[in-house]
């Protein structure tokens, strides 16, 4: 073979490799992008937070209505006004009852009048009964004429004691005409802010009768004192007690918690329609660092921690797999598949016990494309360091 064609075959030979390198080259499988954490030491918590958002709640709140119905005559107070116990916030038309309260305060003044002239009376015969009973002893009158006198005296007290009786009656009659007054004015019950008013002055408000919802006619919220009511799945109930520490979150105040303690567990199940049976807690937030305005009615959730460690090896809990397995990056530039132990848990953290050490890089982005084990792998430029 001469030189020539061998120089031919050795770069056809050339080519066909090169080409070979070229597809193999362009078809080989390309690195993923990853999301990667590298495994630090930090505080992980064991937590459970509520089904469905919660509600801040005031301690007392009370919707309150005149016990009558009546044209409003005095609105003493305003949507928004703070008021204090004992404060009047609303009075309806009541002339017809004063006026009856007035008679009746006069015919207690009568009936004491008479009182002291019966009773006046009373005592004259009294004492001439004893009068006549002294003569009647000496024999200068008859014993009919002390009888006489004798009964007299009695049928006197006795009217000295109807007219007595009469002063309690019409007593009687001025505290109820006064208990009627009552129910046609409303005064607040305890110190706190007048949430709503319903009607105007000159307007007919009417009390709720059973089984009627009718509107109340003012509501007031003692707001110095607030608690967050929130669901729990009844599976999760057994977990909480009173006193337990609680992280708070408000939707109007994003990005922020605030911590305070569980006040109460229901003692019952609630089964809301078309959703799970859940447990009611009550949280109270700490005073100290609460945020200085809330408004009733936010909606809130509850995280209460059931248990914390401080300083242990720990990884996000988006990269744990089904079975405790975790993706770690390789040296050799591909995902490797480890199974781990793991200890508390929530959302955020799970505390690792074996199977990892600091400075492993675990893979959070699991939902991408073609992760899993064996896969070559490029680090995102999102991920933590």
């Amino acid at each position: 073979m001469s030189a020539k064609l061998l120089r031919r075959l050795l770069i056809a030979l050339l080519v066909v490799i090169l080409l070979g390198a070229g597809i193999w080259w362009a078809k080989r499988p390309k690195p993923i992008a990853v999301m990667l954490v590298t495994v630090d030491h930090g505080r992980v918590e064991s937590s459970i937070a509520n089904t469905r958002a919660g509600t801040l709640e005031a301690c007392q709140r009370t919707k309150l209505s005149a016990t009558m119905g009546g044209r409003i005559e005095v609105l003493a107070v305003k949507e928004g006004d703070r008021v204090e116990k004992g404060q009047l916030l609303m009075k309806l038309w009541n002339d017809d009852q004063q006026a009856q309260s007035t008679m009746a305060l006069a015919q207690v003044e009568t009936a004491r009048k008479r009182v002291a002239e019966a009773c006046a009376v009373a005592a004259n015969a009294e004492s001439e009964a004893a009068r006549q009973s002294s003569l009647f002893k000496q024999g200068f009158v008859s014993g009919s004429r002390e009888e006489q006198a004798r009964s007299e005296a009695l049928a006197r007290r006795a009217g000295c004691d109807v007219a007595k009786a009469d002063v309690a009656q019409a007593q009687a009659r001025v505290s109820a005409s006064r208990i009627e007054q009552r129910r046609t004015v409303i005064y607040a019950p305890f110190a706190g802010t007048v949430a709503k008013i319903v009607g105007e002055v000159g307007e007919y408000s009417t009390p709720s009768p059973p089984g009627v919802p009718t509107p109340p006619a003012i509501d007031l919220i003692d707001d110095s004192c607030l608690y967050v009511s929130a669901p729990m799945d009844e599976v999760d109930a057994p977990k909480v007690v009173a006193g337990q520490p609680v992280r708070i979150s408000f939707d109007a105040l994003p990005k922020q918690s605030f911590p305070g303690k569980v006040r109460r567990v229901a003692p019952y199940v609630s089964a809301v329609e078309k959703q799970a049976r859940t447990v009611d807690i009550e949280a109270t937030l700490d005073p100290d660092q609460a945020p200085p305005r809330l408004l009733v009615g936010y909606s809130a959730d509850v995280e209460v921690i059931l248990a914390t460690r401080e300083d242990v090896a720990r990884v996000p809990t988006s990269a744990l797999q089904e079975g405790s397995r975790v993706l770690v990056a390789g040296a050799d530039g591909t995902l490797q598949e480890r199974k781990v132990k793991t200890g508390l848990s929530n959302w955020e953290f799970t505390e690792v016990l074996e199977g990892l050490k600091s400075g492993d890089r675990v893979v959070t982005s699991l939902e991408r494309e073609g992760v899993k084990a064996g896969a070559t792998f490029v680090a995102d430029d999102k991920s933590a360091k």
